[in-house]
C-alpha cells in the first residue's frame, strides 16, 4: 500500500480508538436479532429490527461515548423512518460506520468441535459495495472453543489464514479490518486454561497476519477478556481478569497493532464494565484499549424499550448511561457502587457478540 492509503487507515483507527469511547456492535444477523427481540416478546419482523436500530442510532448525545457502529448487511442498506440511510445518519454524528462481513461458521471436517468462518468468496466485490455505502471499517469473527483436546493448532491456523485473507482484502479496499478470534466464555475451563488458549490463538493469528503483509497499524484486534468459563465454579474477579488479560496481550500482540477492543462474550453488562475498568486501572499499555460490546450495551435498552414507542426516550437514556459507564471504565474512572444498573436483571443471551 502507498503511504496515503496507510495514513487513511490509521486515521480511521484513531477515530475508533478515541479515549472515553467504544464501538457498538449492532451487527446481529436477522436471525440473531430475532432472538434478542423474542426476549421481550417481540416477533422477528423487519419493522421491529429497523425500529430497534433506529432507536440506538438516534439516541441523543450517543456520539459522546460511541466512536463507531458495526452494521449487518441488511442494516447498512436500511434507512430511518424518514429515509436517511443508517450509515449517513451515523457519519453525520461523527460515528464511523462499519460492517460485519463474515457469513458465520461451519464445522471443520476432521476436527470435532471446531469450526471455520465462511465468507471469503467475492469479498473484494462486497468491500467495494460497502465502501460506497459508507463503511470505513469491517469485522470478521472466528470462534475458538475450549475443550479437553481443543483447540488444535491446525484449526487455529486455518482460522488465522481466513482472518488474514479478509484483513488484507479490507485494507486493499480502504477499510480498517477488525480481526476477532473469539475464545468462547462458555465452558467449565479455568482462567489459567483460558489464558493458555488465548495466548496461542493470538500468537498464531499475528504470525499469520505478518505473513500476509497486513499493516498492523491499520488493524484493530477484537478479543475476549481472559476469564474462567461460565460454568466453572470459580468466578474470576475483575483484578484476576485484568491481570490475566494483560499478561496474555503482552505475550502475543505486537506493539504496532492499531488498537485493541474487548468483546463482552456473554458477560452481564455490569460485569463487562467492571472488568474493562480493572484493565484500564493497570495503567497505560502499548496500544489504545477500549470495548466493542453488543449485548452488554443493548440488553438494558431492550428491557427499557419493550417495543413501545412511549418507552423510546427511556430506552435511549439506558443506552447513553451504559455507554457512559463503559466510557468511564475505558479510562479507569468507573465506580461500580454508583452504577444505577448494577442491581437490575440482565437477560441471558447466546454467545455471539
Amino acid at each position: 500500500m502507498v503511504l496515503r492509503e496507510i495514513q487513511d487507515l490509521k486515521h480511521t483507527v484513531s477515530q475508533l480508538m478515541h479515549s472515553g469511547k467504544g464501538i457498538l456492535a449492532a451487527d446481529e444477523s436477522d436471525k440473531t436479532a430475532g432472538k434478542r427481540l423474542a426476549m421481550v416478546d417481540l416477533p422477528n419482523e423487519p419493522d421491529h429490527r429497523r425500529a430497534f436500530r433506529e432507536l440506538l442510532f438516534t439516541a441523543p448525545d450517543i456520539e459522546e461515548y460511541i466512536s463507531g457502529v458495526i452494521l449487518y448487511d441488511s442494516s447498512i442498506k436500511n434507512t430511518t423512518t424518514d429515509g436517511v440511510p443508517f450509515p449517513d445518519l451515523l457519519a453525520a454524528r461523527g460515528i464511523v460506520p462499519g460492517i460485519k462481513v463474515d457469513m458465520g461458521i461451519r464445522d471443520l471436517p476432521g476436527f470435532p468441535g471446531e469450526t471455520v468462518t465462511k465468507g471469503l468468496d467475492a469479498l473484494d466485490e462486497r468491500f467495494a459495495e460497502y465502501y460506497k455505502l459508507g463503511a470505513r471499517f469491517a469485522k470478521w469473527r472466528a470462534v475458538v472453543t475450549i475443550g479437553e483436546e481443543i483447540p488444535t493448532d491446525a484449526a487455529l491456523r486455518i482460522n488465522a489464514v481466513t482472518l488474514a485473507e479478509y484483513a488484507a482484502l479490507a485494507q486493499a479496499s480502504g477499510i480498517v479490518p477488525v480481526v476477532e478470534p473469539e475464545v468462547l466464555f462458555q465452558g467449565d475451563h479455568s482462567i489459567v486454561r483460558a489464558e493458555e488458549v488465548t495466548i496461542r490463538t493470538l500468537q498464531i493469528l499475528f504470525d499469520t497476519l505478518r505473513t500476509y503483509r497486513v499493516d498492523l497499524s491499520g488493524t484493530i484486534l477484537k478479543t475476549s477478556m481472559v476469564l474462567a468459563g461460565d460454568s466453572n465454579t470459580a468466578v474470576s474477579s475483575p483484578e484476576e481478569v485484568a491481570g490475566a488479560t494483560l499478561r496474555t496481550l503482552h505475550l502475543s500482540v505486537p506493539h504496532d497493532v492499531g488498537g485493541i477492543v474487548f468483546l463482552s462474550g456473554g458477560q452481564t453488562p455490569v460485569r463487562a464494565t467492571e472488568n474493562l475498568n480493572a484493565i484500564a486501572k493497570l495503567g497505560s499499555q502499548p496500544w489504545p484499549i477500549s470495548s466493542s460490546y453488543s449485548r452488554a450495551l443493548e440488553e438494558p435498552v431492550l428491557v427499557a424499550w419493550q417495543g413501545k414507542d412511549d418507552n423510546i426516550p427511556l430506552a435511549q437514556k439506558a443506552l447513553l448511561y451504559r455507554a457512559k459507564m463503559n466510557g468511564l471504565a475505558q479510562q479507569g474512572k468507573y465506580e461500580a457502587k454508583r452504577d444505577k444498573q448494577r442491581d437490575k436483571k440482565n437477560i441471558a443471551t447466546d454467545s455471539q457478540d
